[in-house]
């Protein structure tokens, strides 16, 4: 299971990937994006067939990569718009997408906040 700390941001790519690639493909695919691949954040690619993700991270001067088949059932993807590239997790979102729970289905009570005086 993949411990992540709360300082670390988790995208996952919308459009599927070729499970095919490794370390410079992903790389790059993440460039592309637009995003920083040495940030030290994690990006999350899902298969087409969505029963495949590897998820790329930037650590102590080398990438690591997690992989991760499915043998039965596939990755349920978070509701996302067509303009977005990527979707943002957090690392609860990750762990249930991993274990195949729809994150999309799941229900989160609202976070408090403190008001605001003005």
């Amino acid at each position: 299971m993949l411990s992540v700390p709360g300082s670390v941001r988790i995208f996952l790519a919308r459009e599927p990937a070729d499970m095919r690639k490794g370390f410079d493909g992903l790389a790059a695919l993440v460039r592309r994006q637009g995003a920083e691949v040495f940030s030290g954040h994690l990006f999350a690619f899902i298969s087409k067939r969505r029963d495949r993700i590897k998820i790329l991270v930037w650590d102590n001067g080398g990438f690591v990569l997690y992989y991760k088949r499915l043998e039965k059932g596939r990755f349920r993807m978070p509701r996302c718009t067509e303009e977005e590239a990527s979707v943002r997790l957090d690392s609860a979102q990750l762990a249930m997408l991993l274990d195949g729970i729809d994150v999309s289905m799941v229900r989160r009570p609202e976070k408090w906040s403190p008001p605001n005086f003005e």
